[in-house]
C-alpha cells in the first residue's frame, strides 16, 4: 500500500538508495569543505590573517549550526513522544487553527492529533511534532546558507567602498611630496570645516536632519578623508606623516569582520523571541523588519554628526591653534563606547539575514499561499527592506563606521602593520621569557655568586614602538 510503503524503515529500504543518497551528502560535504580549505589557503598567501581568521569564525559558526541539527536528530524521537493537552497547543499559532482545517481539508491530509493518536491519549497531542522537526532543520539550513552569503556580500561591498578610497590616499601622499609638508596637508581642510554650514545648519535639530541625509549620498568626501586621516596620524603617528591611513581601514575593517560574521549568545535569544512572537494576526515579521532598517539609519545619522561635529570643532579652534584639524575623542559616541557601533552593526546585519532566511524558509517549505507568508503587500516591503539594509549597511554605514571610529581617543592593534605586530609579539614573548629567567637566577641568588659588572655589560634590546613607514 501506498501508506506502507511510504513508511518502509531503513530494514526495508534497498541498498543502493541508502548508497546514493549517502553518496551526494558526502560529496557536497566534502565539496563544501575544501572550498572553504581553499579560500583559506588563499587568505594565508595574500598574509590576509585577519580575513583567514574571520574564516575560522566563520566555520565555527557553521559547526554550531551543525550541532544544533544533530541535537534536533538524536532528540526527536523523545521530543515527539512528549504530549501536552489541546488547549496548550491551540495557543498563540502561526496560522488560525480554522485556516489549517480548511488546507487539511481541501489537501486531504489527516490532522496531527489523527496522525499521532496512538502516541498520546485523548484530548492530548506532541509537543512537537517529526514533521515540524524536519522542517526545523530545514530552517537551520536555509539560516545557514543565507547566513554564509550574506556575511560575504558584506565584506565585498564594505571592501569596495573603501577601495575608492585609494585614489585619494595616493593623491594626498603625491601631493605632500611636490610641496612643503607643512602647507600641503591643509589643501582640503577649509572645505571640511565648510561641512558646519551657515547658521542654520548649527541647531541641533537641522545638523541631525542633514547627517540624517548625508549618509545617503557623498557620506565621505575628500575633504573629509583628508581632515581624519591627518587627525589620526597627528594623534597617534605625528613622526611618520606619510603613514599609509587607507591600507590602516582596510586592516581596520578585516579585523571588525571577525566580530561581525560571529553569533554571540543574545543573537541566538533574539531568534528565540522572534520565532516566539510569529502569532497569527500580529504580522510580527512585517513590522521587525523595520527594526534593522530604523537601526541603521539612526546609526549612520550618528556617524555622520560626529564627522559635523568634528568639523564644527576643528572650525572654532581654527583661529587658536593652527594646523590641527580635528581633535579625538571617545566624547562624541555613545557612552563615550565607538565599539558600541559596532555591536549595533552586527545586530542590524543578523537580525537582516534572519528576516530574508525565515522567508526563503516559508517559500520553500509551504509556498507563497501560506499563511505565514500572509499577503504581497507584506512580502514585498520585507524583500525591498532586507535589499536596501544589507547594501546600505554593507556599503555605506560598515565603511563609514571603520573610518569615523577611528577618531576616538585609542587606536586598534591594526594601526601597526603585519610586520610590525608579529615584530612586537615576538619582543614580548621574550620579554615573558627572559622575566622567567630572571627569576630563576633571583633563586640562585643566596647560592651563588654573581658580578655586578658582567650583568651590567649583558646587552639591551630595545623596539620604538611607533607606526610603521609606508613609504
Amino acid at each position: 500500500m501506498a501508506g506502507g510503503e511510504s513508511g518502509r524503515s531503513f530494514e526495508y529500504t534497498p541498498t543502493w538508495v541508502v548508497a546514493l543518497v549517502c553518496f551526494v551528502i558526502v560529496f557536497i560535504s566534502v565539496f563544501a569543505e575544501r572550498a572553504l580549505h581553499k579560500l583559506g589557503r588563499c587568505f594565508k598567501h595574500k598574509n590576509q590573517d585577519a580575513l583567514f581568521e574571520a574564516l575560522q569564525k566563520l566555520k565555527e559558526e557553521l559547526m554550531l549550526l551543525g550541532f544544533i541539527s544533530l541535537l534536533l536528530t538524536v532528540f526527536q524521537g523523545l521530543i515527539s513522544n512528549i504530549c501536552i493537552p489541546n488547549h496548550l497547543a491551540n495557543i498563540m499559532l502561526p496560522c488560525k487553527m480554522e485556516t489549517l482545517q480548511h488546507l487539511t481539508a481541501n489537501n486531504g491530509r489527516r490532522l496531527l492529533a489523527e496522525v499521532v493518536s496512538d502516541k498520546c491519549s485523548e484530548g492530548h497531542v506532541p509537543f512537537l511534532s517529526l514533521e515540524a522537526l524536519h522542517q526545523l532543520h530545514i530552517f537551520i539550513f536555509v539560516l545557514a546558507v543565507v547566513y554564509v552569503v550574506f556575511c560575504a556580500s558584506t565584506m565585498v561591498l564594505g571592501g569596495l567602498k573603501i577601495r575608492e578610497w585609494r585614489h585619494w590616499e595616493r593623491s594626498i601622499r603625491n601631493e605632500a611630496s611636490r610641496h612643503h609638508r607643512v602647507h600641503a596637508p591643509h589643501l582640503h581642510l577649509q572645505e571640511f570645516m565648510g561641512r558646519t554650514g551657515r547658521y542654520w545648519r548649527k541647531f541641533r535639530v537641522v545638523s541631525w536632519m542633514a547627517a540624517f541625509f548625508k549618509q545617503f549620498y557623498g557620506s565621505v568626501t575628500r575633504s573629509d578623508y583628508t581632515a581624519l586621516r591627518l587627525g589620526f596620524i597627528r594623534e597617534h603617528c605625528p613622526s611618520n606623516p606619510d603613514y599609509d591611513f587607507y591600507k590602516y581601514l582596510m586592516r581596520t575593517l578585516e579585523q571588525d569582520f571577525k566580530k561581525i560574521i560571529g553569533i554571540s549568545w543574545y543573537l541566538w535569544m533574539f531568534v528565540v523571541i522572534f520565532l516566539l512572537m510569529n502569532i497569527a494576526g500580529w504580522h510580527a515579521y512585517f513590522w521587525m523588519s523595520f527594526l534593522p532598517l530604523i537601526l541603521l539609519l539612526i546609526v549612520g545619522a550618528k556617524l555622520e554628526h560626529i564627522i559635523t561635529q568634528l568639523a564644527k570643532d576643528a572650525a572654532e579652534r581654527s583661529g587658536d591653534v593652527e594646523g590641527i584639524p580635528v581633535r579625538l575623542s571617545d566624547e562624541l559616541f555613545w557612552f563615550h563606547r565607538p565599539t558600541l557601533v559596532l555591536y549595533l552593526i552586527h545586530f542590524i546585519l543578523f537580525q537582516n539575514s534572519f528576516e530574508i532566511a525565515f522567508f526563503f524558509w516559508i517559500w520553500t517549505t509551504y509556498g507563497f499561499k501560506s499563511c505565514i507568508m500572509e499577503g504581497l503587500n507584506f512580502i514585498i516591503p520585507r524583500l525591498v527592506i532586507g535589499v536596501i539594509v544589507q547594501v546600505l549597511c554593507s556599503y555605506s554605514t560598515l565603511p563609514l563606521y571603520a573610518l569615523v571610529t577611528q577618531m576616538g581617543s585609542m587606536f586598534k592593534q591594526t594601526v601597526f602593520d603585519e610586520f610590525t605586530h608579529d615584530l612586537i609579539l615576538t619582543w614580548a614573548k621574550d620579554r615573558k621569557f627572559a622575566s622567567s629567567e630572571a627569576n630563576e637566577s633571583m633563586s640562585k641568588l643566596t647560592t651563588e655568586p654573581t658580578n655586578p659588572v658582567c650583568l651590567s655589560q649583558q646587552p639591551v634590546s630595545e623596539i620604538e614602538l611607533s607606526c610603521p613607514n609606508k613609504s
